[in-house]
């Protein structure tokens, strides 16, 4: 249980990696740094990719691109709903962000959704998008009115949860990160090596992909809420 416990609370600590001296000295932690590392593996992927784009006689490393791009887009668009379609780009990339960040354990990194900075970075930046939204489709006054909604008593209530969606959002993702951590720690100190590594092909991927696509759902719901 001591052994969980080290494991658990060196989980949770980020590290500084190294400081820029500006300022007084900014402090880049390791989550910031794997992310940088994400954002560069995510850019280069897609340059290798999109390169030599044909509009007929397409290669099939074309056509698989445009069939994943296309199913992505389908599967965001059934989300945000009819009128949601100009934020259907940033959730894919969010998607493919948060998917990458979750899964990046198994190549020996730290994932940076381990960290409550990273999640609740993420989910202030959703949340924002959603009042953007709001007042784009509503305007600033029928989005200040939406707060009187459906009776003037529950003002206070709707203007808490401008705070209490985005704290969810990231408790969420980073409870279910960790929660993964610990129950894949737990089965190496109880059970057989072949059971964690099998158990790890869930956690790592499965569970990983599945809580960025959660992550994005609640997202686009609730653009789509605030914009019908």
């Amino acid at each position: 249980m001591s052994n969980l416990s080290e494991a658990l609370a060196e989980e949770m600590n980020v590290q500084t990696v190294f400081t820029i001296p500006i300022f007084g000295g900014i402090p880049v932690d390791e989550s910031c740094v794997v992310t940088w590392i994400i954002m560069a593996v995510i850019v280069l992927v897609c340059f290798l990719l999109t390169r030599n784009l044909k509009v007929s006689n397409i290669s099939r490393r074309q056509a698989a691109v445009e069939y994943i791009v296309t199913w992505l887009e389908s599967l965001v668009r059934g989300c945000v709903g009819e009128g949601g379609e100009r934020y259907v780009p940033y959730l894919i990339t969010v998607l493919i962000y948060v998917a990458f960040a979750n899964i990046v354990g198994v190549f020996g990194f730290k994932p940076p959704t381990k960290a409550l900075n990273v999640t609740l970075a993420l989910a202030i930046m959703s949340i924002v998008l959603v009042q953007v939204a709001s007042i784009r489709a509503k305007g600033a006054k029928g989005w200040l009115k939406s707060f009187k909604e459906p009776v003037a008593v529950v003002t206070p209530f709707n203007i808490l949860d401008l705070v209490t969606r985005p704290l969810s959002l990231c408790m969420r993702l980073f409870g279910n990160v960790l929660g993964a951590f610990v129950i894949m720690e737990i089965l190496d100190t109880v059970v057989p090596i072949f059971v964690p590594a099998i158990c790890s092909l869930y956690f790592d991927f499965f569970d990983g992909i599945l809580q960025a696509y959660v992550f994005v759902f609640l997202t686009g719901m609730y653009i789509k809420e605030a914009i019908e």
